[in-house]
């Protein structure tokens, strides 16, 4: 039974290390692309009009907020990354029952079960 149990243990921790290096280069391929855009805007600025200048202010806004998300969710896989080496994985951080395997093959990184997190959702409401 131990053997499963690591067996288990080391396949969840491939998936969330792969998905968190997955969410690292997507991060980087971003902020790559923000910087060669920041580069050419800043070379082609001359001539803007109010409109120009806003879609450009709209643009960099919008990649601020792709780099934002995908940090978020980094930092989420992190999180599970750091519970599963402390033995916390798959279990609430409210409530401490176990969150359905189901939920977790579908959400790796939930720290949550389905009640608490509704119960937080409906709070923030």
């Amino acid at each position: 039974m131990l053997i499963d149990d690591q067996t288990r243990t080391e396949q969840i921790r491939l998936t969330l290390q792969g998905r968190y290096d997955e969410l690292t280069a997507e991060y980087e391929a971003e902020r790559d692309r923000g910087h060669r855009l920041r580069l050419i805007e800043a070379g082609d600025s001359a001539g803007d009009d109010q409109a120009d200048s806003g879609s450009k202010a709209a643009e960099r806004d919008a990649a601020r907020s792709v780099l934002n998300v995908i940090l978020d969710r980094r930092a989420q896989y992190e999180h599970a990354l750091t519970r599963l080496a402390a033995g916390g994985y798959g279990a609430c951080e409210t409530c401490a029952e176990p969150i359905p395997v189901e939920r977790l093959e579908i959400f790796p990184s939930a720290t949550s079960c389905v009640a608490c997190k509704q119960t937080k959702e409906r709070r923030a409401a």
